[in-house]
């Protein structure tokens, strides 16, 4: 058993030793306490994981002390006991953070339940509260440069709002980030943070992700379905990629956005929600309206909050920082000692302009991490820009000159474009079943 501290609060002794007797015998640490003013000195000075607390005590009742107490430890729990028990005064008292009621004489049985249930329920609080914390860290904004600075405060402005942000910036530049941390620092923290990656979705289906949808209400719908507008009421909807979003779609988009009502796929009932909605994309959306693929109206009830993060060639004074932060997190992840990058090796890091940005370097520092022996990675251990790939010179025959080159071609333009096939495929001119089948012939591992 986990030990605890009880702190009993009574004005009776002998309520006070036949608790502690009780308390005592399960396994607890007992403090006692003769009135409200005398516990509240003991909370300063100690800290004990539950108060057992009369309401008729001399001076400073067990209301006022319950006021107190919460000044002092908000997230303490405080377990109630009176003689004269009434549903008014329990009510009153769980309104102000009372966490159970007892009537003397309380039996054992109850006491010892309320106790339990009362320390498992702060202690799945706190695990939760760890775990936030954890995320918070997860989320984090690495790099103390000009510009991100500007972004920090950018996004410490928006997100105190409930208007609709859209961030843009290059593929691999952090976008999904920035919308996690908006979250995070948003009222709505505690509701749901969902995602949707527009281009990852065929068009057939993206209706049916977002609004979800009924059963029968088309083939392989063999029961209903909330989709990510439903999920995501009272919270957060990240639309990454949103420039991929078909016209058809970016018009009920707009639509959800004026009404914050929809109809799910094959319904005919209306849906309310509160959902606040941040977009990102790496396209140009002005350009978008120019060539008809992008609705001006959708655009202009996005881009209320626009935040542009900037790519890594322009905040290059972070990438030692980046670097240090990359190789602490792979080796926690690896379960290695951290390794150390030679001055010469960050500088051949840093003067190196990161087309693929932050996942760029995130993916190389995960590499050498792996692949390099010694605790000491060094400018000849990084295979970065041209030198990741093969040394095709080095093969004897055009044909596997040429393969070698295409293998790590598609490879780039893969993790480029976040390892989206349909994407990819449109950047390469291929077809998406042509890129399925050369990603198979030359063996490319796929996160």
């Amino acid at each position: 058993m986990i030990e605890a501290t009880v702190l009993i609060v009574d004005d009776e002794e002998n309520i006070r030793q036949s608790l502690s007797g009780i308390f005592e015998d399960e396994g607890y640490d007992v403090i006692t306490a003769g009135s409200g003013e005398e516990a509240i000195k003991i909370l300063k000075n100690q800290n004990p994981d539950l108060v057992m607390l009369d309401v008729c005590l001399p001076g400073m009742d067990g209301i006022q002390s319950l006021t107190e107490i919460k000044k002092v430890r908000p997230d303490l729990p405080v377990i109630m006991i009176s003689g004269h028990g009434n549903i008014e005064l329990a009510v009153k008292a769980t309104r102000m953070g009372a966490y159970d009621f007892l009537e003397k004489p309380p039996s054992l049985e109850r006491v010892l339940l309320a106790v339990t249930r009362a320390l498992e329920k702060q202690s799945l609080e706190m695990e939760n509260k760890a775990l936030r914390q954890n995320l918070i860290k997860r989320w984090n904004l690495v790099g103390n440069s000009q510009k991100m600075h500007h972004l920090r405060e950018q996004i410490d402005l928006a997100a105190k709002s409930n208007s609709r942000v859209l961030i843009l910036g290059e593929s691999g530049s952090g976008k999904e980030l920035v919308a996690h941390i908006l979250h995070e620092k948003s009222t709505r923290m505690d509701k749901p943070f969902i995602e949707m990656n527009c281009a990852a979705i065929p068009q057939e289906l993206i209706e049916s992700e977002l609004f979800g949808h009924e059963k029968g209400s088309f083939t392989g719908a063999f029961e209903r379905k909330k989709g990510k507008f439903e999920l995501a009421d009272e919270g957060t909807l990240f639309l990454d990629e949103v420039g991929d979003m078909s016209l058809p779609t970016q018009s009920k988009v707009l639509r959800i956005i004026e009404t914050q009502e929809f109809q799910r796929v094959g319904g005919s009932k209306n849906i309310k929600v509160d959902v606040r909605i941040i977009a990102a994309t790496n396209k140009d959306l002005l350009e978008g309206v120019k060539k008809g693929s992008f609705r001006e109206d959708l655009l202009f009830r996005l881009n209320v909050i626009p935040i542009q993060v900037p790519p890594l060639r322009e905040r290059k004074d972070d990438v030692p920082e980046l670097v240090k932060f990359f190789l602490d997190y792979f080796a926690n992840e690896y379960g290695q000692k951290p390794k150390k990058v030679t001055p010469e090796g960050v500088g051949t890091l840093t003067a190196y302009d990161w087309p693929g940005n932050i996942r760029e370097l995130r993916n190389i520092i995960e590499r050498m991490v792996i692949m390099t022996p010694s605790n000491t990675i060094t400018p000849r251990d990084m295979l970065i820009g041209g030198t990741t790939r093969s040394d095709y010179f080095a093969l004897n025959t055009l044909r596997d000159a040429r393969d070698s080159f295409e293998k790590d071609f598609i490879a780039k333009k893969l993790e480029e474009n976040n390892w989206n096939i349909s994407k990819t495929s449109e950047v390469l001119d291929i077809e998406r079943s042509n890129l399925h089948r050369k990603i198979k012939a030359y063996e490319i591992k796929t996160p």
